[in-house]
This record gives C-alpha cells, structure tokens and sequence, in this order.
C-alpha cells in the first residue's frame, strides 16, 4: 500500500496547490484544470485500491466482504 500512501500525498499536494490558487485569484481555467487533474488522480488511486480489495476477498473467498464493497459502491 506504499504505493497508495504516495499518491494520497500528491492528491494533497494538489489540494494545497488549489487553494493557494484560489487565495491568489488565479485564472477560472487553471483552478478548473488543477480540480480535474486532483479528481483524476483521486478517482484512479480509489480505482486501485478497489482493485485490490476486491481481488484479495475474491482470493479469500469472503463473499461477506465481497457484498459489502458492492454495497458501498452502489451508494455512489
């Protein structure tokens, strides 16, 4: 899960970088741009750790676990 702390920081990072842009009334087009590169990236790392949730319960066979990532991601 290293890899998965690493991109949470850099999501960060551009959450910080965000609000300093718009502290310094930056251009509409660049803030919009920079929340689409952080909702990318968020979006892909959310992707990967399902990924490998879902996998590890399959391997487990833990149809339980299984039933409740569905769950959650029906909510969405």
């Amino acid at each position: 899960m290293e890899d998965v702390i690493i991109r949470l920081k850099k999501v960060g990072g551009q959450v910080e970088g965000l609000i300093r842009m718009i502290e310094k009334g930056d251009e509409c087009s660049q803030i919009i741009t920079q929340f689409q590169a952080a909702k990318a990236a968020l979006d892909n790392t959310f992707s990967l750790v399902l990924d490998r949730n879902l996998k590890e319960c399959m391997r487990k066979n833990d149809s339980k676990s299984i039933e409740k990532i569905i769950k959650l991601i029906a909510r969405q």
